[in-house]
């Protein structure tokens, strides 16, 4: 007898990180539901993973709470349920602690913290009802290590947040059969860099260099389906929160 094909829900699924994490599970056999604000982009993603693969995407805001229902609507009734919730998409921007603004801050609240929150919790609503599942979420070192050179203290307590959010999840829904971990992830090569000389920061890691998507594709896979982890906050970061040797 075959094995029932689990499905995945990627929250910023369209480009960088949330792309490559959706691919690496539709590699493992995992059905996948995509997620991006941009419905074009969302689009052009779903035909670069291949129009034949088992794939579904929703395209919406996650601060939006309907966002997640939509996401969570559209696994079932597609492939018949959630197993597995990567909460990828963020959004991050330098800005010195006294020139943000009241709107700086509500945006980045609006993303990174309700978004994680609310699809996390459709998600859970329906593992509940599975008898367990897992959810990694993406923060990131600066959390656990700041550095003055990069100032960003609006992202950063909410990414804090997600944290926070991680460990109490963990333990509030241990006996539920559901594990909640995360992937504090240091600097990653993606698009989102533009022009920007990525490479610059490697003398910041242990390693000499930065990552690649790859490899936090890598430590969400093995958080999701490590059985006995949960409440971990993984650093995939070359070493970064050590510092240098």
């Amino acid at each position: 007898m075959s094995r029932k094909r689990e499905t995945v829900l990627v929250t910023g699924s369209s480009s960088g990180i949330g792309l490559d994490i959706a691919r690496g599970f539709l590699e493992k056999g995992f059905n996948v539901v995509l997620n991006a604000r941009n419905e074009k982009k969302l689009s052009e993603a779903a035909r670069v993973l291949g129009q034949d693969n088992p794939i579904a995407w929703v395209a919406g805001d996650i601060g939006n709470k309907e966002t997640g229902e939509k996401m969570v609507r559209a696994a079932v009734d597609r492939f018949g349920g959630v197993n597995v919730l990567v909460n990828n998409a963020g959004i991050f921007g330098v800005k010195p602690f006294l020139e943000n603004s009241e709107e700086d801050l509500d945006g980045f609240i609006h993303t990174n913290l309700k978004g994680t929150y609310f699809v996390s919790q459709a998600a859970v609503r329906q593992m509940k009802k599975q008898g367990g599942g897992s959810i990694v979420n993406i923060g990131t070192v600066l959390v656990l290590h700041p550095t003055a050179s990069l100032p960003a203290t609006a992202p950063l307590v909410t990414k804090g947040g997600v944290h926070a959010l991680t460990t109490s999840l963990a333990s509030e829904l241990a006996a539920d059969n559901i594990r909640v971990n995360a992937v504090a992830a240091g600097t990653i090569r993606t698009p989102l860099w533009g022009d920007a000389d990525v490479d610059s920061f490697s003398g910041t890691t242990l390693m000499n260099r930065v990552g690649e998507v790859g490899e936090i594709t890598e430590a969400v896979f093995n958080l999701a389906a490590s059985s006995f982890t949960t409440g971990v906050i993984l650093p995939v970061d070359g070493g970064y929160v050590h510092g240098r040797s």
